[in-house]
């Protein structure tokens, strides 16, 4: 097959570590393979240098940029493109404007979110129009999937549930080493205990909530410490919010990590704040890692952490209920360590890459039936 990736850019995040595996899988699997940006190429697109897999970048302007769609249909006719897989809203219905007329075989789109639904604008419209062009839309999650339906954006009979999976290769389970290691470069004292969080800092991830549970932990225990790798647009916003809470002297900024793997062992436990979520693959990689959770019941989180099986699920948006669930698995390490091998368990048999990547080629090869 023919196949071209269409994104807005690959820099860091989880439905570009998606695209990047699947592009290098289906490449290597003997597949014609390209990822295409909207925009520009992005921060990771140096991993696909030397695999086989270009990457060519359109550079769209704001508004309606007639060059860039020229050069996608460029991309995509020098190709000869049979399957074209769009990823998110905008990416697609620029892609499906690109194709007209290019005899592409199968259309799929993934939405990677769960999305805004349709309001009364135009990229809203664009959308919902290029969805009729569409052979199949791939949600994340069923929450995703449901919403999209009853948003008016997918017919249920395009709808096709593709859960994300990850590579478990690169992941270590929690390993005390690891944590006394990170604790001593942090300037800790060595037996601190470390809430962890991997993630972009954007408004959706709602840091502003994680901070305030951790700061309720912290006043009942000083052997406790949060961590946060990642980086964005939130970030002086979550600074005002540790400073506000008083908890600068045991709250660490990470920033961009491109260790993931060797960090996570080193938590304690992970954290998830979130007001949405599709599927997230940051609580996967805390699965691979073994580690339990406590996840906010938004999107897809509660299909990943079962409640009181792997981790713990509370409400969003309450700080209280939060700090609770914190404290609950911090309090007993031998349920930490059964939620823990709990979460791995079920990652391997549901949710690795070659699962999900299996599951894209069967909606390729039957067009999306």
């Amino acid at each position: 097959m023919r196949i071209s990736h269409i994104v807005d850019n690959l820099n860091r995040g989880g439905l570009e570590r998606v695209v990047i595996d699947l592009a290098k899988a289906q490449s290597a699997a003997g597949h014609d393979c390209q990822v295409i940006c909207l925009y520009d190429a992005g921060s990771l697109a140096g991993e696909l240098a030397g695999t086989g897999v270009p990457v060519i970048a359109c550079g769209k302007r704001d508004g309606i940029d007639l060059r860039a769609i020229r050069r996608l249909r460029r991309a995509l006719s020098a190709q000869r493109t049979d399957v074209l897989h769009s990823h998110n809203g905008i990416p697609h219905y620029h892609a499906v404007a690109a194709a007209l007329g290019l005899g592409v075989r199968c259309v799929v789109n993934t939405r990677h979110g769960m999305g805004a639904g349709i309001r009364a604008s135009r990229r809203d419209w664009l959308v919902k129009q290029s969805m009729r062009l569409t052979d199949a839309a791939v949600a994340v999650s069923e929450a995703a999937g449901e919403k999209l339906v009853e948003s008016g954006v997918v017919s249920r009979g395009k709808l096709r549930i593709v859960p994300n999976g990850i590579h478990t290769g690169p992941f270590r389970e929690r390993d005390h080493d690891a944590r006394r290691r990170l604790v001593q470069s942090l300037g800790l004292a060595p037996a601190t205990r470390l809430v962890g969080f991997v993630g972009r800092l954007n408004w959706a991830k709602n840091l502003e909530t994680m901070v305030a549970a951790f700061a309720r932990v912290r006043a009942r225990h000083d052997d406790v410490a949060l961590v946060i790798a990642g980086e964005g647009e939130e970030r002086s916003s979550i600074e005002a919010a540790i400073a506000q809470e008083g908890i600068g002297d045991c709250t660490f900024l990470l920033g961009d990590r491109a260790d993931v793997p060797q960090l996570l062992p080193a938590f304690t436990l992970f954290a998830m704040s979130s007001i949405s979520e599709g599927y997230s693959i940051a609580l996967l990689e805390a699965c691979a890692s073994a580690l339990p959770i406590v996840a906010t019941d938004v999107g897809g989180n509660a299909e990943i952490v079962a409640d009181g099986v792997n981790g713990l699920v509370v409400p969003a948006r309450d700080p209280v209920a939060f700090a609770n669930a914190l404290e609950t698995i911090l309090s007993d390490t031998a349920r930490a360590a059964e939620m823990g091998r709990a979460g791995r368990a079920w990652l391997l048999s549901n949710a690795t890459f070659e699962v999900m990547s299996a599951r894209y080629m069967d909606v390729y090869a039957n067009k999306g039936a």
